[in-house]
């Protein structure tokens, strides 16, 4: 390829993974993280629109994006498990395509996680000045920051022991949810009768609103899924990374099917899909409150609180390690590069403080700086599965030849499904083109994706020169 000669030196490409962070996370930590980090706000609430708009098919629009998370998580697992690093895909864009696909991929998902600390920490900051009227929600937003930004400038075991019981609450709220929800729809709750497939096949069928309608379903699929990368990173700082991500990933396929798709049939099986309590209430509070639980609204609030603190404090992390990672690869300020009792406290706080610069962007300026930002974001994790899809082809064959015996996890079908992969993040990112209401964050997500790249690609080409 053209390319070929401004790619990475000669030498063996950097990476973080002889980094002096610690591995204060145990294995039940990672088992839990993976097992609740799949269970976030976008699920609770977001998915709302999406059976608005699609119907009795979101529960096929959730399949198919599963599916495809199925497959980046594959890749990634095997990369991650081959190569433990705390920059996770980042280290490993950089070692398959060069230091610029690093640089772009890891400051994209560091941004991402910044923004998601501010929506979070504004959404939480709601329900709580909807607990407590009259208080302003600017010192619950900076309550929830200081509190989650103290807990991952200590020890890393911290960030372990607040996901680890916040995704015990989350994986408890969903499996009883789901276990009420199958015995209404068998028609064994006291109270309930089998609805059959009543609200599955009426009111305009299963496809109430065409393809159009199941293409919009699965564009709020998508977000939904974001936030499993996490646990890659996490791995890194494990007492038995390789295991432990190799663990996490394979259970990942029945955490999609039974959370995602398993709750969507439930809800569709249970109440019309163009019922308004769907959407003004949130779709889990609506069957719940269908069911006849008494204070459904409430106890769903505080389900999402406890999502929405869970996905603060794992992106407060995420954040803070990718940061690090990047700079600790000379691919970033080297302030942020300082660790104090194995924790990269700096990037810890600059990534806090970008959080919070960005909700006060939400109060000071709504509709330009804070909405440029979100839409800069829209796409992001799909480019970054991007990266994920052809770090692992080329990464994969490298293997093949040098290192078989660190295959521990292998993706499926390869060649074969880390094309398809590959087609199908190129497809929905089409598909958000196509659409009126999300093709300006195709624009602005592949403004900040040119910015980035042509940014590491001048990086990498004074790099040389800098040595």
């Amino acid at each position: 390829m053209s390319h070929s000669s401004t790619v990475a030196p000669p030498e063996p490409p950097r990476t973080d993974s002889g980094s002096p962070l610690g591995n204060g996370l145990k294995q039940r930590h990672l088992s839990m993280i993976a097992l609740g980090g799949v269970i976030g706000a976008g699920l609770f609430v977001g998915s709302g629109a999406g059976i608005a708009a699609a119907g009795p098919s979101i529960v096929l629009a959730y399949a198919a994006s599963g599916l495809l998370v199925m497959f980046v998580m594959r890749m990634l697992g095997e990369m991650s498990a081959a190569n433990p690093a705390s920059g996770s895909f980042s280290v490993h864009a950089e070692r398959a395509i060069g230091p610029w696909a690093g640089f772009t991929a890891g400051w994209m998902f560091w941004t991402l996680l910044c923004v998601g600390v501010a929506i979070e920490a504004i959404g939480a900051a709601h329900i709580m000045t909807g607990w407590f009227p009259g208080t302003p929600s600017w010192m619950w937003v900076l309550v929830f920051m200081a509190l989650f930004c103290g807990s991952n400038l200590a020890a890393v075991s911290n960030f372990g022991e607040f996901e680890f019981w916040f995704s015990a609450l989350k994986i408890g709220a969903i499996g009883l949810f789901l276990g009420l929800g199958v015995l209404a729809v068998l028609g064994l709750l006291p109270g309930t009768s089998a609805p059959g497939t009543a609200n599955l096949l009426h009111d305009g069928g299963f496809l109430p609103n065409g393809v159009g309608g199941l293409l919009v379903g699965l564009l709020a699929s998508v977000v939904a899924y974001g936030g499993l990368e996490t646990v890659t990173i996490a791995a890194a700082e494990s007492e038995d990374p390789v295991q432990g991500v190799a663990k996490a990933v394979r259970t990942t396929m029945w955490r999609i099917a039974v959370v995602y798709v398993g709750s969507m049939l439930v809800i569709v099986t249970l109440l019309p899909w163009n019922d308004p309590k769907v959407t003004e209430q949130g779709p889990y509070a609506a069957t719940l409150d269908h069911l006849g639980i008494p204070a459904a609204g409430e106890i769903m609030n505080v389900v999402i609180l406890i999502a929405l603190l869970s996905a603060m404090n794992a992106n407060i992390y995420g954040a803070s390690r990718m940061a690090y990672s990047l700079v600790s690869r000379g691919q970033g300020p080297k302030a942020l590069g300082k660790v104090t009792g194995s924790v990269p406290r700096r990037a810890v706080l600059a990534s806090s403080g970008f959080g919070f610069v960005t909700v006060l962007l939400s109060y000071w300026y709504p509709d330009t700086l804070f909405a440029w930002l979100l839409n800069m974001v829209g796409g992001v994790i799909l480019v970054v599965w991007g990266f994920i899809a052809v770090s692992q082809f080329v990464l994969r064959r490298r293997l093949e030849r040098e290192a078989p015996g660190k295959l521990v996890v292998r993706m499926w079908g390869f060649p074969y499904l880390t094309w398809v992969a590959l087609a199908g993040v190129a497809g929905v990112l089409v598909l958000m083109a196509l659409g009126e209401d999300t093709r300006v964050q195709v624009i602005f997500t592949g403004g900040l994706t040119v910015a980035l790249a042509v940014t590491g690609y001048l990086l990498q080409r004074r790099a040389p020169a800098a040595r």
